[in-house]
């Protein structure tokens, strides 16, 4: 029996783009974490297009309260920022991050990928253990490739999860470090070995301030 002779589809056919939007949007909905091209064309038929299938629902949602962003590599369906202060009573989460932890991510984000000698010239001051490790625990950062220098330091690179929680599709949407300065966020210090970063470095440990999105 020939094609022309039989309207049964061949196995391997991928299904219309219409239906792999729907496919799509059903994936990225359930999911709780942003999801990549490559992990949508594992769960996707066989010939699917994630790419284009991608774009049409992105179209799709242009103009409604949800939206499909990019965050990284990956996509996800989020708050239309204009409509971001409705959800602001249920989804607020205060994250306490002292000064230097402030400063440290800056850092990281802009630098990256950075060691922890970079971010203490940079600073002026010493880096704290702890200040790693919380932004750490908070998912903000983690460990990049060893530089291949002397002693092979390891590297800090953030992630696709504070990019996602600041609303950003990839670091290089990250505001100038003069809006940085302004804010507030980076501080001018004085140069190291002067014995003033000794005493800012001490300081840093009782002073805790809000940073949240």
């Amino acid at each position: 029996m020939t094609r022309a002779d039989d309207d049964t589809p061949p196995l391997f056919d991928a299904p219309p783009l219409a239906e792999q939007e729907r496919m799509v949007e059903a994936i990225l909905f359930a999911s709780v974490d942003p999801v990549g091209p490559r992990d949508l064309a594992d769960r996707l038929p066989h010939g699917s297009d994630p790419a284009t299938a991608l774009e049409l629902l992105r179209r799709r949602y242009e103009g409604r309260g949800v939206h499909l962003v990019r965050v990284g590599d990956a996509w996800a369906f989020r708050t239309a920022p204009d409509l971001g202060f409705l959800m602001q009573r249920a989804t607020t989460e205060q994250r306490k991050l002292s000064r230097a932890g402030v400063e440290t991510l800056a850092i990281i984000a802009y630098h990256q990928p950075v060691t922890r000698a970079e971010i203490e010239e940079i600073r002026g001051v010493a880096v704290s253990r702890g200040t790693i490790d919380q932004l750490m625990e908070l998912g903000w950062i983690r460990l990049g490739r060893r530089r291949m220098t002397p002693g092979r330091p390891g590297t800090f690179v953030v992630t696709e999860a504070f990019l996602d929680h600041f609303g950003l599709e990839s670091a290089r949407d990250l505001p100038g470090l003069k809006e940085l300065r302004a804010a507030g966020l980076l501080d001018n210090r004085p140069p190291p070995g002067t014995g003033a970063d000794e005493d800012a470095g001490e300081a840093e440990a009782d002073q805790d301030e809000m940073f949240s999105q």
